[in-house]
């Protein structure tokens, strides 16, 4: 299904940034190990893409594993890294063929190798596409990255006088990517978690109490129909004649 806008609808958010979160939840509700949770949540993923793909969004940022997800259970962790190495393998050619660009942003050094170089296989092969720009955070941090914006710009040679957030925003993990114009954030939890602390100064945020893995194309419409009703007004205020409940 192909989403078509008419003259009177406003239009799609350009980027969409979520937190899957409830995976966890999701198995344990099934009495599942939690390992099942996340290998739903990537079946979630690939259908998002496609729906994303369906109402133009351009850009879909998601949170897929942060810098402070190293505290939870080894095994966890281990079994995490393990379903991305398998997910590249699986669904790699399926995102090629979407037009699926995928790029990776987070610190990779503490990531195993073979998962470097399956990040690596996997924006190589799908640079071209221009359909939509799926933008993976992995080992991702929002303070992670203005700091390491900062030591950049340093390493750089930005004189102080000249370091503005312009300039700075040269620097961070998604320069590429313009801001994320809508939040989503599932599983009931009402918080941002230190996800792209930089560029949510003027995102719209939608909670959906709906588990990641249970997250579907009806959820989305309504994220975006959420976003669509907002008033977005970076600051400023209306113009001339128009009422505000402020």
């Amino acid at each position: 299904m192909t989403f078509e806008m008419t003259d009177t609808q406003v239009a799609p958010p350009r980027h969409i940034a979520i937190v899957m979160d409830g995976n966890g939840r999701w198995a344990k509700k099934r009495f599942l190990p939690r390992f099942f949770g996340h290998k739903a949540g990537v079946d979630a993923l690939v259908r998002v893409v496609q729906a994303c793909i369906d109402r133009q969004v351009e850009q879909l940022t998601v949170f897929a594993f942060s810098s402070e997800n190293w505290k939870r259970p080894s095994d966890e962790v281990s079994g995490l890294m393990g379903l991305v190495l398998a997910a590249v393998s699986r669904y790699l050619a399926r995102m090629g063929a979407m037009g699926v660009q995928i790029r990776i942003i987070g610190d990779r050094e503490a990531v195993p190798e073979k998962l470097r170089k399956a990040w690596n296989e996997a924006e190589q092969a799908t640079a071209h596409n221009q359909r939509l720009i799926l933008n993976v955070a992995f080992n991702y941090g929002g303070r992670w990255d203005i700091v390491q914006a900062c030591r950049k710009a340093i390493e750089a040679g930005v004189p102080a006088q000249e370091l503005n957030e312009a300039r700075l925003g040269e620097f961070m993990a998604m320069r590429h990517a313009p801001d994320p114009d809508l939040f989503i954030r599932t599983g009931g939890e009402v918080r941002i978690s230190n996800f792209l602390l930089w560029q949510v100064a003027y995102t719209e945020f939608v909670f959906s109490d709906c588990l990641w893995p249970d997250f579907s194309e009806a959820d989305l419409d309504r994220a975006i129909a959420a976003f669509q009703e907002r008033d977005r007004r970076f600051g400023g205020v209306k113009a001339a004649g128009a009422v505000s409940a402020c």
